[in-house]
C-alpha cells in the first residue's frame, strides 16, 4: 500500500459546497491546498464556508496534526502548478468538464492526478476531454465530504490510482476502487436500489414515508454503519456463514427479490413523497436538518473510532 512521502499539494477547482468540504478536509490533515474558482465571489466566500467544516473536523479528529496551508488563486495555472492531486468539482456537464480539462492538461505536473468529484458522470464520459485520459480518475465523495470517509475511485493508470489512494488515506478517507467503469459508482447504485424500493412501498401503499425512514434508520441502517451488505448476510447464516445462509434462506431471498417493485415518479407519487418528507421535517429548515445530520455523523464517527472493526 503506497504511502505519502511528502506534504501533499492539492489543487481544489471549484469552491462550492463540495469544493469547500474538500478544502477543509485537506487543510485539516496538513496538505498545502490551493483553490481556484472562475467566480470571484465564490473564492471570497470560501474561508467563511470552511469555518464550520474545520470546526467539525477539529471535533471528530483532533489529533490530525498541524494544519496545512490555504491559498486562494486568481488563475487556474496558479492552482494547478506542481499539484500532486487536482480535485475537480465543476458542474455535472460533460462539455463544461471537457473544456476545463483542455485548460488543465498542459499545466499538470508529470505524474499529477486529475480527480473528478463527479457523481452522475463516468470516467468514460470524461476521459475523452484529455489527450492522455490516463491522467484522469473519477473520485466520487459522499456529501459532506469532510465527514463521510468514502471516496469511490476509477481510472486506468495503476500508478496514479495508487498515488491518489495514498493522498486520500493521508486525509483519513477510505478510498474504494472500482474494477470497471459504472454509472453511479458503487454506493449510489446501492442507495438508488434501496430508494427505488422505498418509493415503491409508498406507491403501493405498504407504508408511509415516515414509517419507511424509521424502519431503515432503526433497523438495517444501524447495522450497515458497521457491516457491509455481504457481511451482514454472512452473519445472518449463523455458524454456517454465507454458505449456510444461501443454502437455508437463499430461496426466500429470491422470493423477496421477485416481490420488489419498479415504481414510477408520477405526479401522485411525487406529491406523496413531498408530503411525507414535510411531515418528517416538521418545519425545520434545511440548515437545521444539515446541522442535526452533521452532529449525528460526528457522533457515529467517534463511536466507530473505538468500536471493533468487522
Amino acid at each position: 500500500m503506497e504511502q505519502v512521502s511528502h506534504t501533499p499539494s492539492v489543487a481544489i477547482l471549484g469552491a462550492g459546497l463540495i469544493g469547500a468540504g474538500w478544502a477543509a478536509l485537506f487543510v485539516h490533515h496538513g496538505a498545502n491546498v490551493r483553490v481556484w474558482d472562475p467566480a470571484a465571489d465564490a473564492l471570497e466566500q470560501l474561508q467563511a464556508r470552511m469555518r464550520a467544516p474545520l470546526a467539525q473536523l477539529a471535533d471528530v479528529s483532533p489529533d490530525a496534526g498541524p494544519r496545512g496551508t490555504l491559498t486562494l488563486c486568481a488563475s487556474l495555472s496558479d492552482a494547478v502548478r506542481d499539484a500532486d492531486l487536482i480535485q475537480e468539482n465543476a458542474p455535472e456537464s460533460i462539455p463544461v468538464k471537457h473544456a476545463l480539462y483542455a485548460q488543465i492538461e498542459p499545466l499538470m505536473a508529470a505524474g499529477a492526478v486529475l480527480a473528478s468529484s463527479t457523481s452522475a458522470l463516468t470516467w468514460s464520459d470524461l476521459g475523452p476531454g484529455l489527450q492522455d485520459p490516463s491522467k484522469l480518475i473519477t473520485a466520487h465523495p459522499f456529501n459532506p465530504p469532510h465527514l463521510v470517509p468514502l471516496v469511490e475511485i476509477y481510472g486506468t493508470d495503476p500508478a496514479r490510482l495508487a498515488r491518489a489512494e495514498a493522498i486520500y488515506r493521508s486525509a483519513d478517507r477510505v478510498p474504494v476502487r472500482l474494477k470497471k467503469d459504472a454509472t453511479g459508482h458503487i454506493a449510489n447504485r446501492l442507495a438508488s436500489a434501496l430508494w427505488r424500493e422505498a418509493v415503491h412501498m409508498v406507491q403501493d401503499g405498504i407504508a408511509d414515508v415516515e414509517a419507511i425512514d424509521a424502519a431503515l434508520v432503526n433497523g438495517p441502517g444501524l447495522r450497515w454503519s458497521v457491516l457491509g451488505a455481504q457481511m451482514a448476510y454472512h452473519l445472518g447464516g449463523g455458524a454456517g456463514g454465507m454458505a449456510g445462509y444461501l443454502a437455508h434462506l437463499g430461496p426466500s431471498q429470491e422470493r423477496r427479490w421477485a416481490a420488489l417493485g419498479s415504481p414510477t415518479l408520477s405526479a401522485d407519487v411525487q406529491n406523496a413523497l413531498v408530503a411525507g418528507v414535510a411531515r418528517e421535517v416538521g418545519g425545520r429548515s434545511i440548515r437545521e436538518l444539515e446541522d442535526a445530520r452533521d452532529k449525528a455523523l460526528i457522533a457515529v464517527l467517534r463511536a466507530r473510532k473505538v468500536a471493533p472493526h468487522v
